[in-house]
């Protein structure tokens, strides 16, 4: 193929269907091909050098190589490059230029997945993996009362984290997040919606998909999200059962695993939205999975599409109210200096900055937003082999925060929150932004 030139496509990008059921999505010749077209592709350009470490991985191997090109990387060295992607899908909606309806046709994050299924079904995955990305299982083991002290204790303890890592693989030094054993779905009070007001295309009652996070890991800031809603009139309800998203399994490559949530979610999320509920979630990874990687993989599914259009960023479902003239602004209290990260998984949504745009509107409020990748992914980070290049990912934000000088610091992604924190090093905890918007308001 050409060399690449630096002229790309200028129009908004676009997205095909993962074509997951063609047996050629994991037939090994035609994977390598498009490997090889792409990261020759990658090497001509390396626009996306700075954002995660599968392109220096990528660019390294090239350089190296005897002759300085792709087709002089071993084909077993690929598979550096697919370990280090965690499909935060930066580089396909921020950096690439020969994404459709470029005619090159790439979609680096998706042919990372398609590798990553490969690797899944020829059986080429850690128990330590499947293991991490269980969150149902792993959350309701850990949110046994006296589990969830134990756990929580030995996490704290170094001599134990040693030995974890040296188990387990699960890095030493790596932040870890507690479990709670009365859970967020016990936590909130499910409301009728007979009081809904609607404005624009808001009908102005929410369903809550809680997250396998929020519901075991930190319920406090979905309690935060209940009051936030409930002081601006939006009645609240969850579905009657949910499983993970399938986010984690996704990016593990397990896409058994995430028909199988799939299976179970969104019948019921189907079913609040025909009672008149929009739908979101507090984790930008889950608010994607069914805005975007679930409408992929079933497109001619109405009910997956149904939901797709329910589906809301909880900022950005309230800036939409704001639009409208409903969304409370008498806020009693000033943040001051606010720096917040904007999570991967939300700027990829194309809905702006819609979490900065409702803080800037609290009086006495300065925000400084960092777009840039943590680096967390929920697993990464917390995998000995990959968390010194999770740290190194983070550390310009860590940076920005530190000259920030900020009274507060957090992240609509609560895990890169405390992977934030664990880079600073200072005791400053994260906040997430709800938890700030409830300050604010005094409630």
């Amino acid at each position: 193929m050409p060399t690449p030139i630096r002229e790309g496509n200028l129009e908004a990008p676009t997205r095909h269907p993962l074509d997951w059921r063609n047996p050629e999505f994991t037939d090994e010749a035609a994977l390598f091909k498009e490997m090889e077209r792409v990261f020759d592709i990658c090497h001509g350009c390396r626009r996306c050098v700075s954002l995660c470490q599968s392109f220096p991985t990528l660019f390294d191997l090239v350089d190296a190589s005897a002759s300085m090109e792709v087709d002089g990387v071993a084909k077993a060295d690929y598979w550096k490059v697919v370990d280090h992607c965690y499909l935060c899908d930066l580089c396909y909606m921020t950096k690439c230029p020969y994404v459709p309806p470029h005619e090159w046709n790439l979609d680096f994050p998706h042919l990372m997945l398609r590798a990553k299924v490969y690797k899944f079904k020829h059986g080429d995955t850690l128990l330590r993996d499947r293991v991490l990305t269980s969150t149902d299982a792993v959350g309701r083991l850990a949110g046994i009362p006296v589990v969830a002290q134990v756990v929580n204790a030995v996490n704290k303890v170094g001599v134990a984290r040693k030995a974890l890592e040296s188990v387990a693989g699960i890095a030493a030094d790596a932040w870890l997040p507690e479990f709670h054993s009365r859970p967020l779905r016990r936590r909130i009070e499910r409301q009728s919606g007979a009081d809904a007001v609607p404005a624009g295309r808001t009908k102005g009652k929410v369903a809550l998909f809680a997250t396998c996070y929020m519901n075991r890991n930190e319920p406090g800031i979905g309690e935060d999200f209940a009051a936030v809603f409930a002081h601006n009139g939006i009645p609240v309800t969850l579905a009657e059962k949910e499983r993970c998203c399938g986010m984690p399994k996704l990016e593990l490559g397990d896409l058994d695993a995430v028909i199988a949530s799939k299976e179970v979610n969104i019948p019921q999320l189907a079913r609040l939205v025909d009672e008149g509920w929009d739908l979101t979630a507090l984790i930008p990874s889950c608010v994607l999975m069914f805005k975007q990687e679930l409408p992929l993989m079933f497109p001619g599914d109405p009910d997956v599409q149904k939901v797709k259009n329910a589906f809301y960023d909880p900022f950005e479902y309230l800036m939409l109210r704001h639009r409208e003239g409903r969304l409370n602004t008498d806020f009693k209290r000033g943040l001051g200096k606010v720096v917040y990260h904007a999570a991967c998984h939300q700027r990829v949504q194309n809905i702006g900055q819609k979490t900065r745009e409702i803080l800037a509107l609290i009086p006495d409020t300065e925000v400084e937003i960092i777009e840039r990748c943590s680096g967390h992914d929920g697993t990464y980070a917390v995998k000995r082999e990959y968390h010194a290049s999770a740290m190194k990912i983070v550390k310009p934000v860590v940076t920005r925060v530190q000259q920030g000088k900020a009274d507060h610091y957090g992240s609509d992604c609560a895990m890169a929150g405390h992977h934030i924190e664990n880079g600073l090093a200072d005791g400053r905890a994260p906040e997430h932004p709800m938890t700030l918007l409830r300050k604010a308001y005094g409630i």
